[in-house]
């Protein structure tokens, strides 16, 4: 069967910078990557690069930061009044909240969002909310190791049943 529209797809792959050649991440056969394709969880072009392949297919492809998790933004780098981070009792935990950490926030509209702490001072906490990988021009090079017809329950849902998919 050949990947398209709402075909479940299983491969394993690595994942580097295109520049700099640094490994981003990499899955095996024991945990690969398992999706839905078609439902928007993944980029589209790294979907586009897929379609049509099949079981023991192999792919090499680069997709340029503005097509992956695009530019890196300085307007994404804000600082937030440290108050904000307190607990009910005016303390801020310091495991969570420290340079370096991954933060879920939620904006004024209610949009989830990810940040980055880069600085905590007395005043404020510098929180970037750049994707990590945001500027970064990507190069994967991997196999598809499964493909087929996504059941009527995985359509309905929008994402994988069973083995290394989700489980109700």
């Amino acid at each position: 069967m050949k990947i398209e529209q709402n075909t479940v797809v299983s491969l394993t792959y690595t994942l580097t910078n295109e520049t700099t050649g640094q490994q981003v991440e990499q899955t095996t056969n024991e945990n690969p990557l398992v999706f839905l394709l078609g439902v928007g969880a993944l980029m589209p072009a790294f979907e586009n690069e897929l379609m049509g392949k099949t079981t023991g297919d192999t792919f090499d492809f680069s997709i340029a930061a503005d097509e992956a998790y695009g530019q890196f933004e300085e307007g994404h780098i804000v600082n937030i009044p440290v108050n904000v981070f307190h607990d009910e009792n005016g303390q801020m935990d310091t495991e969570t909240i420290k340079v370096g950490g991954s933060v879920p926030m939620v904006d004024n509209e209610g949009n989830h969002m990810r940040g980055t702490v880069r600085e905590v001072s007395a005043e404020h906490v510098r929180m970037d909310f750049n994707h990590p990988m945001a500027g970064q021009d990507l190069h994967f090079k991997g196999e598809i190791t499964d493909v087929r017809a996504a059941t009527k329950d995985e359509l309905d849902h929008g994402h994988v049943h069973g083995p290394h998919g989700h489980h109700h």
